[in-house]
């Protein structure tokens, strides 16, 4: 692959980095945030929901929109909307000031994610699809190992509105470098909505959105609460935290190299695998609690099956989609695993309001054995029906 190529790819996979840094340091800073505008973490974790949600609402009118220009044009709006909006996080007196910041941010998320996977595969073509979704994949694991835990360091430090800061810095710097080393990609042929219809009729791309919906559910009602769970079930110091969110991460990117090198091999057990992965981690994770190594094992687990879950997973979005729908196939996928986002968070908090802490995981791992059946059951099926005829 040219070096070019690689150059672009780099950018994109540190824009994914930073974007996922954003979306989930909320989660390593909660408790702070709460203290600050003195509310519950349960009330403070509204800024995740809220913003999960908005993806999730912005995701196909934005890429719509979107598809009408050229993608480095909408590539580089998106990042410049994000580094605003970080800025405006970091300022913000209130907790409604904080959440409408927290919107400008999610805006250039539905953006961004919507075009992030299409665009690599244009800039590095076809032949070499698997590693440009690859790369990008784990920029965001990156942000699990690297982002999180050091957004979460410097909030501990300097404070939750300094990271925040941090990061739009950091968006500008990568403006710079991607103006520079993104090519110029005319604009593909514009997405209608009255095409949606269409796209939702593909049984395996309907199933892919489904298991979707049902996972990141699953998986946020337990890990937007992982930092007072840790704190308050496992009793776990700040400094044995912080471990835990490096270890998942790390545990990610090899999660994703792995799945990579034998998705071609073992499709369909992996898909099942990383889906009950996910649900036997947070089932596990009250009933470890008492022992700091096992629960940073589970959680270890917990990493590698849920990145892995998103390289596979985008990849069969990619593959059930014809190339002029595949960024608006994206962003559906961005927005229903946003929606996702928020409504697990919402659960997990209504689950510790009502039951405590404590309770979350389990809470989740029901919700994922939900996503296990479709999955199992639907989803392999009607994947190898649509392939059928070529085969």
């Amino acid at each position: 692959m040219p070096r070019a190529h690689w150059m672009a790819l780099i950018g994109l996979a540190f824009s994914a980095f930073v974007m996922n840094t954003s979306e989930f340091m909320p989660i390593g800073l909660l408790v702070d945030i709460a203290e600050s505008f003195s509310m519950t973490e349960a009330e403070a974790g509204l800024i995740i929901s809220l913003y999960a949600w908005a993806v999730a609402l912005l995701s196909i009118p934005l890429m719509v929109l979107a598809s009408r220009f050229n993608l480095k044009a909408v590539l580089l709006a998106s990042i410049a909307l994000f580094a605003a909006g970080q800025v405006a996080s970091a300022l913000a007196p209130s907790f409604s000031l904080l959440v409408g910041a927290r919107l400008m941010v999610a805006a250039a998320h539905a953006v961004f994610w919507s075009i992030a996977s299409p665009l690599a595969v244009r800039v590095v073509g076809e032949k070499h699809s698997g590693v440009a979704v690859g790369v990008i994949v784990t920029g965001s694991s990156v942000a699990m190992v690297c982002g999180l835990p050091l957004g979460r360091a410097i909030g501990l430090l300097l404070g939750w509105r300094m990271t925040f800061a941090c990061v739009g810095a950091v968006a500008l710097g990568i403006l710079a470098y991607l103006a520079a080393a993104t090519p110029r990609l005319a604009a593909g042929k514009p997405f209608s909505p009255r095409e949606l219809p269409t796209l939702f009729a593909a049984p395996a791309l309907r199933n892919i959105y489904v298991v979707t919906a049902l996972f990141a559910t699953a998986h946020f009602t337990c890990y937007s609460y992982i930092e007072p769970f840790l704190q308050q079930v496992a009793h776990f110091p700040d400094d044995l935290i912080t471990l835990t969110l490096v270890l998942y991460g790390a545990a990610g990117m090899a999660g994703s190299a792995l799945l990579s090198r034998t998705y071609g091999r073992m499709r369909f057990p992996l898909m099942r695998a990383v889906v009950i992965g996910v649900a036997a981690s947070m089932a596990l994770l009250l009933a470890t609690a008492a022992s700091a190594t096992a629960t940073v094992a589970v959680c270890a687990l917990w990493g590698a099956c849920y990145t892995a879950y998103n390289v596979a997973f985008q990849s069969e979005v990619l593959a059930n989609s014809t190339e002029d729908a595949s960024a608006v196939a994206m962003s559906a996928y961005s927005g229903i695993f946003n929606l996702g986002i928020g409504s697990g968070t919402w659960i997990g908090g209504a689950v510790a309001q009502a039951a405590g802490i404590a309770d979350v995981g389990l809470a989740g791992a029901l919700v994922g054995l939900a996503a296990f059946a479709v999955c199992s059951v639907h989803l392999v099926r009607s994947i190898k029906r649509a392939e059928a005829p070529a085969a």
